[in-house]
């Protein structure tokens, strides 16, 4: 992976709880597939930062894009893209940034 962007704490524990589960509901070889997949995405949001959806609604200049049935949340940050979370689309997203105190 490219050294322009950066996985915060909790995107690695979302990414490792998500590649664990696709092992156990689907085999090894599927989570490495996902897992794959998510650092080709991580490399064309490295070249095209502003290609996911603006979600200010959510936390000011926080962008989504899309991988299966995941969204990546990111920070666009001068020449380097923060990773915030890796999560199911499913997810209530407004309350991932609500309980920073906790």
């Amino acid at each position: 992976m490219t050294d322009r962007f950066r996985l915060t704490k909790p995107a690695i524990q979302d990414i490792e709880e998500i590649a664990d589960y696709i092992a156990q509901q689907s085999g090894l070889e599927k989570s490495e597939i996902f897992l794959s997949k998510l650092e080709s995405k991580f490399s064309k949001i490295v070249t095209f930062p502003l290609l996911g959806r603006k979600r200010d609604e959510i936390l000011i200049n926080i962008r989504t894009i899309p991988l299966d049935n995941y969204l990546i949340l990111y920070l666009p940050i001068g020449d380097e893209i923060e990773i915030l979370r890796v999560v199911s689309g499913y997810r209530d997203l407004s309350t991932l940034f609500t309980d920073v105190d906790d």
